[in-house]
């Protein structure tokens, strides 16, 4: 739906470049689980390119989890901000989350 080269897009190790996190209005993002799916789509809708770090993985008994009912929700979150994305892009529909300036607006303009 977001139209990236990703091969996952719930966990693993992620970098973001200074300029990018200045620019992006992560503040109006969730304080949950959603969030890191929320900054995804930021930089989608940013311009930004996106490229992935690999990172070893081990799980442990005593490692974060979630509950069933915290992931059913996680789950549906990811899908609500998938479709705020489209919607937003499409122009059906603005949110807050994902109204700023993008690069290639802020680049057309000359300021970036």
């Amino acid at each position: 739906m977001l139209r990236q080269k990703l091969s996952e897009y719930h966990t693993g190790l992620r970098a973001y470049s200074r300029d990018l996190l200045e620019a992006l209005p992560f503040e109006r993002n969730s304080d949950d689980f959603v969030f890191d799916n929320q900054i995804i789509v930021q930089a989608v809708v940013f311009g930004a390119s996106i490229g992935e770090l690999s990172c070893p993985t081990r799980y442990a008994a005593d490692s974060s989890s979630i509950s069933f009912t915290r992931s059913v929700r996680y789950g549906v979150g990811v899908l609500r901000t998938t479709a705020q994305y489209r919607l937003h892009v499409s122009g059906v529909r603005r949110y807050p989350f994902l109204d700023f300036p993008s690069r290639a607006v802020t680049t057309a303009a000359g300021q970036t």
